[in-house]
């Protein structure tokens, strides 16, 4: 088979040993294209008596042309952040529940990868979030965000106070229990349970949506992609701040830190099947027209 893809890795949900017979019939249809397969060390420890060839998450991304997640979107979030710089594409197989990224079942993904490989398939270029958190005038964190970067309250039922700017100029101050800034992608995730906006994938914008915010006129606000947002802890108690990436990663906050969040400057290219319609995820995933239960 004639495929732009000729090195593949695959990258399993993390400790779920449930995986297994999705990834080794992946694994047995690569080979039999007589493709060159690696597997994630991480994936390879869930998963004993593979027989392939292992490599770290970081020489995955150097030596592959393609990288297949199987989990769920959780995997894929992770799997995004980790290969974003190596730029290598990335298709889904899901094994999870909602699936708005990973968007192949497991009973059609064979089908689907001959297709793909082929050169049968719809990709999309998506971007990521870069947050970094300064205190005392240095950078003690960075992170990267494939959905949503969150300044939140976690460990008392009290809200925290914290600015807001945008591009450097002064939007407000509130108490709440914080702010998801998300990307598109991450516009049907935590953001859209907090009343955010939908953003479609295409769009080069980020969603500021507040956590149940004091002041009910405190509403979601869309700024353009390039933006450079800056949020200052104002009032929280010891440890009761803290910034969150994608729901994976956690950071605690002090008052006086300043969390800059902006466009990373590489992005990850997601495969889809070729007949791939955004809007029909959406009508799937969020029951939109069809008879309630």
């Amino acid at each position: 088979m004639s495929t732009e893809f000729k090195t593949i890795g695959l990258i399993g949900k993390y400790g779920d040993p449930s995986i297994a017979p999705t990834l080794t019939s992946m694994a047995a249809f690569l080979k039999g294209q007589r493709l060159e397969v690696w597997l994630d060390d991480e994936t390879a420890h869930t998963v004993p008596n593979h027989g392939l060839n292992t490599c770290s998450r970081a020489q995955l991304g150097e030596r592959c042309d393609l990288a297949v997640v199987i989990g769920g979107d959780g995997t894929l979030l992770n799997a995004a952040r980790s290969l974003a710089d190596a730029g290598i594409p990335v298709v889904a197989i899901n094994l999870g529940r909602l699936g708005f990224l990973a968007d192949i079942s497991p009973d059609t993904m064979l089908d689907v990868m001959k297709e793909i490989l082929a050169g049968h398939y719809s990709p999309e270029e998506r971007f990521l979030l870069h947050a970094k958190i300064i205190r005392d005038g240095r950078t003690i964190h960075e992170s990267d965000a494939f959905n949503e970067v969150v300044v939140h309250k976690w460990n008392m039922p009290r809200m925290i106070e914290f600015e807001t700017h945008i591009n450097g100029r002064f939007v407000d101050v509130q108490r709440s229990d914080g702010i998801i800034v998300c990307t598109p992608t991450g516009s049907t995730a935590y953001a859209l349970s907090g009343g955010g906006p939908i953003l479609v994938p295409p769009l080069n914008a980020i969603a500021l949506v507040p956590i149940c915010p004091h002041t009910l006129s405190n509403r979601p606000i869309v700024v353009g992609a390039d933006s450079q947002i800056g949020i200052i802890v104002r009032d929280c108690k010891h440890n009761h701040a803290q910034m969150t990436c994608d729901g994976q990663n956690n950071f605690d906050l002090r008052v006086n830190d300043q969390i800059l969040i902006g466009k990373k400057d590489r992005t990850i290219r997601l495969i889809h099947p070729a007949n791939h319609d955004y809007f029909q995820i959406l009508r799937a995933k969020l029951r939109w027209g069809s008879k309630q239960e």
